[in-house]
């Protein structure tokens, strides 16, 4: 997934894929909480790789507090996320978390830091544009509401479709979606349109207040500084797959170890 920022011009694009090292890469500034969840006088950045992290971090430990975890040691939250011990203590530092030697970190406290520090304490409405098998597959996805993202709106220009209740919710046309979304006060925005429609979308988005755009089509999308962009294009990961597979075949073709 790729984050997409405002508008960009060739040399801000360089100089992004010349970063060495994306965990240095601050996003804008976040405040850290302490073990309180009181905010720090002091405003940190958090690197964008390290925020993709603290998301996972916060699945994993959802679902240890729903089996009835209490504490959790790094090494065991590490493994679970995927990482390594080292790095969850660093991505955790941000949020002035640092655990008790010995005993860990408490799972409940931990949830509460990383919600806040998420944006997550109050609820995200989005709104699905383009209601084909993508669309509806998201439209009726039951995980969004329950993680404080509740789908309130979703847009398509098939007459067929217009006013039919997609999970619940009647479709409405593109023409509206300025109205709907400042009515409904939709803060995210899902773009499931073929290419050709994702620039006129994002557009109407925007208009309609859309501060954040989860963006499927396979175009880079033009928007003010103050929207933040999500591009999302499977056919780019499975080509880094692709890579992966091939680096390791031919890896065991050269007699080398793959791990």
């Amino acid at each position: 997934m790729v984050s997409q920022r405002g508008r960009r011009n060739g040399a801000a694009v360089a100089r992004k894929l010349s970063t060495p090292d994306a965990d240095n890469a601050p996003t804008a500034e976040m405040p850290a909480v302490t073990e309180n969840g009181a905010e720090e006088a002091r405003v940190r950045a958090i690197p964008e790789a390290a925020v993709a992290r603290l998301a996972v971090y916060l699945r994993v430990l959802s679902a240890m507090a729903e089996q009835g975890a209490t504490t959790v040691a790094s090494e065991e939250l590490a493994t679970a996320a995927g990482v390594n011990s080292a790095k969850l203590r660093k991505d955790l530092s941000y949020l002035g978390s640092y655990g008790t030697r010995g005993v860990g970190y408490e799972v409940a406290v931990l949830v509460a830091q990383l919600e806040r520090i998420l944006g997550l304490t109050r609820q995200h409405k989005v709104a699905v544009v383009g209601i084909g098998n993508l669309g509806h597959a998201l439209a009726n996805y039951g995980g969004f509401p329950g993680r404080g993202f509740p789908v309130e709106a979703l847009f398509d220009i098939d007459p067929d479709l217009i006013g039919v209740p997609v999970g619940g919710i009647p479709v409405s046309h593109l023409n509206d979606i300025p109205e709907v979304c400042s009515e409904r006060g939709i803060s995210i925005g899902v773009i499931a349109t073929p290419p050709p429609a994702a620039q006129t979308v994002a557009d109407r988005l925007v208009q309609g207040g859309v501060q954040c755009i989860l963006n499927f089509a396979p175009v880079v999308l033009q928007v003010p500084d103050h929207v933040e962009v999500r591009k999302v294009d499977l056919a780019v990961e499975l080509q880094i797959l692709s890579f992966h597979v091939a680096r390791r075949a031919e890896n065991v073709g050269n007699g080398m170890v793959v791990r």
